[in-house]
């Protein structure tokens, strides 16, 4: 045997590394072996392609079917929020002249009750922690205040723009002001 680098003979080559005793499939006698063969290759190539195109179908439904959802959900939220809507176009209509000031901030008031309690309804809620201990996850420091005294360290003091949650995910953060102790 030679290398095949140098044409030089190799005399210390391995017989398991020789060509000649690479694993030779036995031949195939008969046709009728080979096309039984192809045959089931092909079977097993159309039940491939078959959940392969199944998958790809299901996959398209499945973001149809998330994309509905969502509009759904957005529409029946909206549709909690028609009455109020209507209430406030209402108030547009008004004459300043024909009615006093109290009036309409009354009206208004019950249409932000009306309006707040129908996305309850939706699991919305209003994050308002003024005298309650601050959460980061659930509000924002704008800035601190002195504590009075050393159990008041970390208690919300004032709440700038109350925070709003829904289903449990934080629309937006409330706008605090906590207190600090300083040990003085």
């Amino acid at each position: 045997m030679t290398d095949p680098m140098s044409d030089a003979p190799v005399d210390n080559m391995d017989p398991m590394e020789t060509q000649e005793t690479a694993t030779v499939q036995p031949p195939i006698e008969d046709g009728d072996d080979l096309q039984q063969a192809q045959r089931e290759l092909d079977s097993q190539k159309d039940k491939y392609l078959r959940l392969a195109a199944e998958y790809d179908n299901f996959r398209r439904r499945a973001v149809k079917e998330r994309q509905e959802a969502g509009w759904r959900a957005q529409g029946e939220l909206v549709r909690g929020l028609l009455d109020g809507l209507d209430d406030i176009t209402r108030f547009a209509a008004v004459d300043p002249a024909t009615v006093d000031a109290k009036s309409v901030i009354d009206g208004m008031q019950l249409v932000e009750k009306k309006l707040f309690k129908s996305l309850s309804g939706h699991g919305f809620e209003v994050i308002d922690p003024t005298g309650h201990p601050f959460d980061p996850a659930k509000h924002e420091a704008v800035s601190t205040a002195p504590a009075a005294q050393p159990e008041e360290d970390g208690m919300v003091a004032v709440c700038f723009q109350v925070g709003y949650v829904i289903n449990g995910h934080v629309l937006r953060p409330a706008r605090v002001v906590v207190k600090q102790w300083t040990g003085a």
